[in-house]
């Protein structure tokens, strides 16, 4: 049950991006909702700091790291934050029944890029995984043509791929600072959102002082967007804790959310061409579930 409502709190993750960028400009919605999520983190980093035995849940305890481990935090903030700003923009321009599916290719490109970089060889189910997302990828650009989205030329999916190459990086990353140099779950995610309001601050600083700004329309779909998120990490991360956690079935159940944000990119922007570009999805989705 964990794993199903990370899986949803996912899928209204990117409703909610879709729904605060209609008439925004992407830096205040992205700032916003990273600022959400680090006010929630900054206390508990503090709590951590003063009375760690007296925390809710142990999960919330921010360990205390060296400056080695913030510096790769910073940097793993500047990799999450230019992959979020692509994904950002792409999604703003792009249908969310079309962005939310190119993004859930990204288990593809992990084991593209762990095979380039650390010589992992795929099994044949994961061959077969691989040509099952590729080949649905492709059927997408038909699909797309009849929204006369071609992907060959449009700056939303190049975009949309740009954010999720990035956020293929950043998973191989995640999995060097959470195996490699052994840091908690929450140091990594308290740091990285915090580190990842201090960059964005001046861009932030910079558009609200632009002559060419647009006017800002607030919408309260932009805090939610962090703290939907922040949800849906903790309860992955609580539910891959329990003693009798199946990670063969939490994985594939987490990354399904790409259903629920197609869903309502269909139901609640009323998108078209629910059918074509259906299979295409169920196409991605069993390709993931081979590559896990």
């Amino acid at each position: 049950m964990l794993s199903i409502a990370s899986a949803l709190l996912l899928g209204f993750y990117d409703y909610f991006k879709k729904l605060a960028l209609k008439d925004n400009d992407v830096t205040p919605v992205l700032f916003g909702s990273v600022a959400a999520s680090a006010a929630v983190w900054l206390p508990f980093a503090v709590w951590s700091a003063i009375s760690p035995d007296s925390l809710p849940h142990e999960f919330f305890n921010v360990s205390q790291i060296s400056g080695r481990a913030h510096a790769l935090l910073f940097a793993k903030a500047a990799l999450v934050g230019a992959s979020w700003l692509c994904g950002y923009h792409g999604l703003k321009t792009l249908p969310l029944s079309i962005a939310s599916p190119i993004r859930a290719t990204g288990p593809l490109w992990t084991i593209g890029f762990a095979v380039l970089l650390f010589s992992e060889s795929p099994s044949p189910r994961q061959w077969t995984g691989i040509a099952l997302i590729l080949g649905s990828f492709f059927a997408f650009t038909f699909v797309g043509k009849r929204e006369d989205i071609h992907f060959h030329r449009d700056k939303g999916v190049f975009l949309m791929i740009g954010a999720t190459l990035l956020g293929a990086l950043s998973a191989l990353y995640d999995k060097f600072l959470l195996q490699s140099e052994a840091l908690a779950p929450s140091a990594v995610q308290a740091w990285f959102t915090i580190y990842l309001v201090v960059l964005l601050a001046p861009g932030m600083i910079i558009a609200s002082r632009s002559k060419k700004r647009r006017t800002f329309k607030w919408h309260r779909a932009i805090p939610v967007i962090g703290l939907t998120l922040l949800a849906a990490d903790i309860i992955y991360f609580i539910a891959i804790s329990q003693p009798d956690a199946l990670i063969s079935l939490i994985s594939p159940v987490r990354r399904s959310s790409v259903i629920v944000s197609f869903l309502l990119g269909i139901l609640m922007f009323r998108e078209r061409h629910f059918g074509a570009k259906a299979i295409c999805v169920i196409g991605i989705i069993a390709g993931v579930i081979l590559l896990s």
